[in-house]
């Protein structure tokens, strides 16, 4: 804290020293909202990679060969900018709470990236089959997605923290809908769609519409207004391609590329607001900071001097709330200085409300994953099986999902290792 040297300290020295401190998270927050622009560029441009790479490998080389060179250029300027960001994150720029968290999924997404160039000489020599080429995809996206949610799990701003979340949710969106766009872009190619294929689309399907419900609850107004106007354009052929891969084992005809097409407009479409999204939280970030350092250098009021030998001492509030002043004081100082401290203690506990019922959703997300965790432990499952399994439960046994989730925390320690 910055105060004069003079002693015993005052509490306007601690009132400055709060404002001060609201100003460091606000900065913290700023840099961690560059951060997950950067890293939304980066898992679009890995996207774009991708889908590039399946074509390339069901068409057994004779698609999209000389567009490889291109996809991996995008990748590394857009690695580039993530890496330039992270070279200016230490303690003083990131939230010093999870700070221990936040490297930590920093140093596994550096980790997963560099086997970038190993991934790519396999598959341009065609070594990988498409199923594992997405699967190393995947997990280099997944590594970069846990970054993102790290990033907002550390958030302490309410306004922030929603726009963290509703990004958040929109990439996992996002990235289970490139995932499907190569999954089926490798049946149309094979002439079929296998059980496994038809199994694992219409999980995909669900966990874009979970992941897009939690977005349209917590996005702000003008991204929420475009993507319905997205959900309003005419996709009557995806949905009828859709169809015809989540039934049909034996769709008839290539229909990879008409259907890489019209995918990749779709996803390219939510990059739009994805952007928009990133802009309203750097706008949000910038306005509070701004906000707050402009009320740090606000003069003053102007409180009358004090007699000699005077000390203000103020006593434990009233049942109405309002403060006592001893008599012989001056009134006007006491009831000046309480007003403020009143007003940023207001302040700071309507924030803590506001964030804590707002982070209930991450505590709540971060649950059920864990639950998951346990069914794909202890039954084998896959991910999205033991999703489904979960829901069921709730259905059946007419609670929430959270409930559940709960419940099979609670007797965690007591079930078998495995």
């Amino acid at each position: 804290m910055s105060r004069n040297a003079a002693f015993p300290p005052s509490a306007a020295d601690f009132l400055l020293a709060s404002k001060r401190c609201e100003i460091t998270v606000l900065q913290q927050l700023l840099h961690m909202g560059q951060l997950v622009g950067e890293v939304s560029q980066l898992i679009h441009m890995l996207q774009r990679e991708r889908g590039t790479v399946n074509i390339y490998l069901c068409s057994q080389g004779a698609l999209f060969g000389d567009r490889l060179a291109a996809r991996r250029r995008d990748v590394e300027q857009a690695e580039r900018a993530v890496q330039r960001l992270l070279a200016q994150l230490d303690a003083t720029t990131a939230p010093l709470a999870v700070a221990g968290r936040l490297f930590g999924r920093i140093a596994g997404a550096l980790q997963h990236l560099t086997r970038l160039p190993t991934l790519r000489q396999q598959a341009e020599a065609r070594r990988l089959s498409p199923e594992e080429a997405m699967q190393h995809f995947n997990a280099i996206v997944h590594s970069l997605l846990a970054l993102v949610y790290e990033a907002t799990d550390a958030c302490l701003e309410p306004a922030m923290a929603r726009r963290l979340i509703a990004m958040f949710s929109f990439m996992q969106g996002k990235e289970l809908a490139g995932q499907e766009r190569a999954l089926g872009a490798a049946g149309f190619a094979a002439g079929q769609f296998d059980d496994a294929a038809q199994q694992r689309l219409p999980q995909l399907i669900d966990g874009q519409e979970r992941c897009f419900h939690t977005f349209v609850e917590f996005a702000d107004p003008a991204s929420l207004a475009q993507w319905r106007q997205l959900q309003q354009q005419d996709d009557r052929e995806f949905e009828r391609l859709r169809r015809m891969a989540c039934t049909r084992r034996q769709p008839g005809g290539d229909l990879s590329l008409r259907w890489f097409d019209i995918t990749s407009a779709r996803i390219d479409a939510m990059k739009q607001i994805e952007d928009r999204l990133a802009a309203a939280l750097m706008d949000g970030c910038r306005a509070s900071l701004a906000a707050a350092q402009r009320a740090l250098t606000q003069p003053e009021p102007t409180w009358p001097a004090l007699e000699p030998g005077y000390t203000v001492f103020v006593s434990a509030p009233t049942a109405d709330g309002e403060a006592l002043l001893d008599d012989g004081v001056n009134p006007q100082l006491g009831r000046s200085l309480m007003a403020m401290i009143r007003q940023q203690s207001q302040r700071l506990q309507a924030l803590s409300e506001e964030l804590a019922a707002t982070r209930a959703t991450l505590q709540e997300r971060r649950e059920i994953e864990r639950a998951k965790s346990l069914l794909i432990q202890h039954r084998g499952l896959t991910e999205e099986s033991a999703y489904q399994l979960l829901r069921k439960m709730a259905m059946d046994q007419n609670k929430r999902l959270i409930d559940i989730a709960r419940a099979m925390l609670a007797v965690a320690d007591i079930l078998p290792g495995k």
